[in-house]
């Protein structure tokens, strides 16, 4: 059986990385403007994320506008908002899945064995739930990537990494080690073959006969 303790702690991890997950989903800083080149424009900063395209200017002042068509914009951006949506499904239901299965917790089966299979499978559902953010911030990622080094992108659309990326990718590494850690409540083989076997009962010893019964 996994400690208690380890289930916690893979759950807490866990947590921290939806909540990661799910902020650099709403954050438009997934790529900034880029200052490479000999033309920079200093006093605005355009950001874009997965749902709209912000511009910051010097002055302090924020405008936010929201992709106006979805078949309009790339298949890397469709596909990116696709698996962080999917990745934030699957860590609610792993949350739920994993508090029933946790030994802490006394909702669902009250068998140990039961409720050490139901965290296994929390922690496999985070586990997917965080590769779908790895995939989709790594997707992401090339594509800046891929467009910075193109020659033929203008310069002064070029975009580097923002902040809402390497969150998503921090999110994505504490679901998985907290997946991976509730993952490690599967019960031995040991325990769970012996754990409700049953033995056949003895037959009682009889007594020896006693000399009075001679005389």
């Amino acid at each position: 059986m996994a400690n208690s303790g380890l289930q916690l702690l893979g759950f807490a991890l866990a947590l921290l990385g939806w909540i990661a997950t799910l902020a650099a989903t709403i954050l438009p800083q997934w790529q900034m403007s880029s200052y490479a080149g000999d033309n920079i424009i200093v006093a605005v900063a355009v950001y874009q994320g997965l749902w709209m395209t912000c511009a910051w200017q010097s002055t302090g002042q924020i405008q936010c506008k929201v992709y106006d068509s979805v078949l309009a914009l790339q298949a890397s951006l469709q596909a990116t908002r696709a698996l962080m949506v999917v990745s934030i499904v699957l860590g609610a239901v792993a949350m739920g899945v994993a508090t029933m299965g946790m030994k802490c917790t006394r909702c669902g089966s009250e068998n140990k064995v039961t409720k050490a299979r139901i965290a296994m499978t929390g922690g496999i559902i985070f586990l997917v739930s965080g590769l779908a953010s790895l995939v989709a911030c790594s997707w992401y990622g090339h594509q800046i990537v891929t467009d910075f080094y193109n020659p033929l992108v203008p310069v002064n659309t070029k975009y580097e990494f923002g902040s809402a990326i390497f969150i998503g990718w921090a999110g994505a590494a504490l679901i998985i080690l907290g997946g991976g850690l509730l993952a490690c409540s599967c019960p031995g083989k040991s325990g769970s073959a012996y754990s409700g076997r049953q033995y056949p009962q003895g037959k009682p010893i009889s007594k020896p006969p006693s000399n009075k019964e001679y005389v």
